[in-house]
């Protein structure tokens, strides 16, 4: 089973920036799509972007387009979601996963798509 590793959250201030790291073990990474979700209490799970396996493609939520960029590196078997222009409503949980379906599926917002989750990482932005 794929284990997934996400660092970088904290607490910064609104228009503040940070970058998130998911590391994945195992040597497939480069077969996995893989997107960032997040979750805040009380709501559910949030699509927030997605990669494909190559690093050719992304795709994100109207909420976080044109402030977030995802990224990979397969050589190093890491996502990256930089994070610019936070906002208070970013504040959530922030969880990597990795979807290890079928080659040439579209890239997906649903997280029941996913196979392999991260433990998240808390991304707190103050007003």
């Amino acid at each position: 089973q794929v284990q997934l590793v996400e660092s970088g959250g904290g607490l910064v201030q609104a228009g503040g920036s940070l970058r998130l790291s998911c590391a994945a073990s195992g040597r497939t990474f480069s077969s996995y799509i893989m997107g960032w979700f997040r979750q805040a209490p009380g709501k559910e799970r949030e699509f927030v972007a997605t990669i494909s396996r190559s690093g050719g493609s992304t795709y994100y939520a109207d909420s976080v387009k044109g402030r977030f960029t995802i990224s990979r590196d397969n050589a190093k078997n890491t996502v990256y979601l930089q994070m610019n222009n936070l906002k208070p409503e970013d504040t959530a949980v922030y969880y990597c996963a990795a979807d290890a379906g079928v080659v040439g599926v579209v890239l997906s917002t649903l997280a029941a798509r996913y196979d392999y989750w991260g433990q998240g990482t808390q991304v707190t932005v103050s007003s």
